[in-house]
């Protein structure tokens, strides 16, 4: 029997098919017995050597079978194989370095070209990756950390915030009734689930962890932890029963944990908001609004219940300037006109010539104008008698009026009305200052509530802060002389805008990281324990962190409760709740 060799097509000269040849070789002059004309095994010896017996053994007992001698074909096999072994080892020995590793290495250099370009950069260089440290998790936090995620493909963040559920002013600041600007939320979540972010709620930055202690455990350290406050009127009476500020009531039906146990007086017929801005249009709307649209919302179900027996059926919203001045947006006050059940009341003498004056306004500052001028000189009998007998609540617009005392029962416990200054502007536009006339008017109402602006308050001692505009000191979102410390959102730049105002503010605060991070501001050269070196700290004062994913079970079990109610969700408005059901 001939034995014949498949050689791969090389070409000549190649040193994998040299030393294939002189293997050959060497076998060929060693007397291999199946090139040298040694009979073949039997048909019964290969069916022995397939079945895994020794060849020559019976099948079921111990028989020799015919034509074996098992002991002299077992000892020829192994000499032979020892000997096959020792010319490939001698083989090898001769053979170079390269013929040896040669095709190893070339096929990791293959692979490595075909990587991706990204992960080249992050397998060949030694630099550690950046570690950014958010405090907050409301839409500031989120597009900040987003943004930086995005731009920055090594870079990894982490998220802290005081509360253990996420998403700050979109959870507990967007009405009930606007689901749809909720809907940031997907976006928050996916950033949330990134490998690269990391969420922790339950931390009190300034309390369970100082600045400086994240300063050290994080390249970059960005504030982002909104207004925690309210501006104050400063006038006699802001402290009596029945006077809120907005913050306050917007928390109490949005189920901030602080505000849960409000429980304001809904027990008179006329309600007072002071400020003409989209929060006051907000509060407006829910106290004026038909119970089974509010149902129908993710409101709490104990400010649902207070609202049921609320007797509030006239809301007036006062400003001391005019309606050009006016702050809100032409989206809430559309809502507010077409509120079913409730019709507006506006003075047509508040809106003489403000034609002849929007001629040149900005396009929404102009459609907003023509809006309200419209609504004002409606005629009443423009409605259907039906819909105008269908409206028992009303609520309308007080211009060029500031508040000078709110007014006290009797008693001297509660508000009964407000003392009204009317004014006179100088200037025109938004830059036209309110001036006192020293006359003055009072209103009747059991209920004031002040929406004159939120306040940020100083996080940390170790932070710059500018107490008389509540903001942070900064450039483009770096914190003066700090350097690797950054703000974001309303802390930076004074709670005003909407949503997508907070979103560019939070991009721009984003480049100014990754400015310095590329231009070697922050010092990436040494690695950060991140969240490593934080986790010890809180261990040590006794916090233990809330995940993204402990959330999740939090998200799960409102939905599940909101489901039974016929809600999108029934919000758990008590923090220990929540760590109870997560198993903290």
């Amino acid at each position: 029997m001939e034995l014949r060799h498949r050689e791969m097509p090389l070409e000549d000269g190649d040193p994998v098919r040299q030393r294939g040849q002189r293997v050959n070789d060497e076998v060929s002059r060693a007397g291999d017995p199946l090139l040298h004309g040694t009979p073949a095994p039997d048909s019964s010896r290969m069916e022995a050597m397939a079945e895994g017996r020794e060849p020559g053994t019976a099948l079921g007992g111990g028989d020799v079978m015919p034509g074996g001698t098992p002991q002299r074909a077992g000892r020829h096999e192994e000499a032979l194989m020892a000997e096959l072994s020792e010319l490939v080892q001698k083989v090898v020995k001769s053979s170079s370095w390269w013929e040896r590793h040669g095709v190893d290495i070339s096929i990791l250099a293959c692979s490595f070209l075909l990587l991706p370009a990204g992960l080249k950069r992050w397998l060949s260089s030694s630099a550690p990756a950046p570690r950014v440290c958010v405090v907050g998790s409301g839409p500031a936090g989120f597009y900040t950390a987003q943004h930086i995620l995005k731009h920055h493909g090594g870079a990894r963040v982490d998220i802290f915030e005081k509360l253990p559920v996420p998403f700050g002013l979109v959870r507990f600041g967007v009405a009930p009734d606007h689901p749809e600007v909720k809907n940031v939320i997907n976006a928050f979540t996916q950033t949330a689930r990134s490998e690269r972010c990391a969420y922790y709620g339950n931390v009190s930055v300034g309390r369970d962890v100082t600045v400086a202690e994240l300063r050290q455990a994080y390249h970059a350290v960005v504030l982002s932890y909104g207004a925690e406050d309210n501006r104050v009127l400063g006038i006699p009476g802001e402290n009596l029963s029945g006077v809120y500020s907005a913050r306050a009531f917007v928390g109490w039906y949005n189920g901030l944990p602080e505000n849960r146990d409000l429980k304001p007086d809904l027990s008179c017929e006329t309600a007072l908001i002071l400020g003409h801005g989209n929060v006051a249009l907000d509060i407006a709307r829910i106290l004026l609004s038909p119970l089974h649209f509010l149902r129908k919302t993710d409101i709490t179900d104990g400010s649902l219940a207070a609202l049921a027996c609320s007797k509030v059926k006239r809301v007036w919203l006062v400003g001391r300037r005019g309606p050009l001045q006016v702050a809100f947006t032409i989206k809430e006050l559309r809502e507010m006109i077409n509120l079913p059940g409730a019709r507006p009341v506006l003075n047509p003498a508040d809106f003489t010539e403000l034609e002849n004056a929007i001629k040149d306004a900005p396009r929404p500052r102009k459609r907003l104008t023509e809006l309200m001028i419209k609504t004002a000189l409606e005629k009443p009998g423009v409605k259907p008698m039906e819909v105008q007998a269908a409206a028992p609540r009303e609520w309308g617009l007080k211009f060029q009026r500031s508040p000078q005392e709110v007014l006290p029962t009797t008693d001297g416990r509660r508000a009964r009305g407000i003392r009204l200054a009317l004014t006179r502007l100088e200037g025109s536009g938004d830059s036209a200052k309110a001036i006192p006339t020293g006359d003055v008017e009072e209103v009747e109402c059991g209920l004031v509530l002040s929406s004159i602006g939120y306040r940020s308050l100083p996080l940390d001692p170790a932070v710059p802060f500018d107490t008389q505009r509540g903001v942070i000191p900064n450039s483009s979102g770096r914190v003066e002389g700090v350097p690797g410390l950054y703000c974001s959102g309303w802390v930076k730049r004074g709670p005003t805008g909407v949503i997508i105002t907070t979103m560019n503010d939070s991009f721009d605060t984003a480049h100014s990281v990754l400015e310095d991070l590329q231009g070697g501001v922050l010092d990436v050269s040494t690695s950060r324990e991140g969240f490593g070196a934080v986790e010890s700290i809180l261990r040590s004062r006794g916090v233990r962190p809330v995940s993204f994913s402990d959330w999740e079970k939090i998200d799960a079990a409102e939905v599940a409760r909101g489901k039974a109610a016929g809600k999108p969700r029934e919000k758990i408005v008590d923090p220990q709740e929540m760590l109870r059901l997560i198993g903290h």
